[in-house]
């Protein structure tokens, strides 16, 4: 079973020293999950202040600056994970460093149909990170709705308009991975505090849209994604949060 887990914090609580610290630990806990075969992809991401949202309505874009949800604590970073039930996914998120000081959301994600399939993920971590030889930035582009604002028949066609539109950015080397959740009633929160874990059901931002799913892409540029974002179907319902991965530290 897939999952995808959202690591929620406040961006004032670490000191660029602590965030440092918490990414070479996440990194090597993602070491030890890909000896499992349990790792699929992983990224910090920019602060929200770089955060660009989209948004399509009867054919018009319209384009915004910062996150979509006005919280305190915000999306920092995700993790793709291959595990056998939302036990090892729970487990696993209270490994994470942010965990501590912030909330790991923890989302499965929805099945394709059979007729449906993606192109092949991008599975390095460099190349997730943002590592490469040439000037292209990856990007994330996080699709919100609200729950039931797609009807069942329109909802098959717009996964499928979705499904070639991963293909194009494929055959365009600009596509790394995507892929729809479960609703947000199959969210689980994980928190720890001073060693003692806590869990509670549901999404972790109480907003009317609902983080739906994610597109991971790599571009030129931020007009570019811009661009990509406005052709997904879910921005003619929600927005889709544009945010660039943060790169990762040197290994000591």
């Amino acid at each position: 079973m897939k999952y995808m887990l959202l690591i929620h914090a406040a961006e004032s609580g670490w000191t660029d020293d602590e965030r440092t610290e918490c990414m070479l630990e996440s990194m090597a806990i993602c070491d030890d999950l890909a000896e499992r075969g349990q790792w699929i992809a992983s990224s910090p991401l920019h602060p929200v202040a770089t955060a660009t949202c989209v948004r399509v309505r009867e054919g018009v874009r319209q384009v915004t600056d910062g996150p979509f949800a006005e919280t305190t604590e915000q999306l920092g970073g995700y993790y793709l994970i291959d595990v056998d039930d939302m036990d090892q996914a729970i487990a696993i998120a209270s490994r994470l460093p942010p965990a501590a000081k912030g909330t790991v959301e923890i989302r499965p994600l929805l099945p394709l149909p059979d007729s449906l399939s993606l192109p092949e993920e991008k599975t390095a971590l460099g190349a997730a990170a943002g590592e490469g030889d040439d000037d292209r930035t990856n990007y994330l582009l996080l699709m919100y709705a609200e729950e039931g604002a797609w009807p069942p028949d329109e909802h098959a066609s717009a996964l499928a308009e979705s499904v070639e539109l991963c293909h194009q950015l494929h055959a365009q080397g600009q596509f790394l991975s995507a892929a729809p959740l479960q609703p947000p009633s199959t969210a689980i929160c994980v928190r720890l505090r001073r060693g003692n874990q806590t869990t509670f059901d549901g999404p972790f931002p109480e907003t009317k849209e609902q983080l739906g799913g994610y597109f991971l892409i790599r571009v030129a540029n931020l007009d570019e994604a811009i661009r990509i974002a406005a052709a997904i179907p879910g921005s003619r319902r929600g927005t889709a949060e544009i945010r660039p991965l943060f790169p990762l530290p040197e290994r000591r």
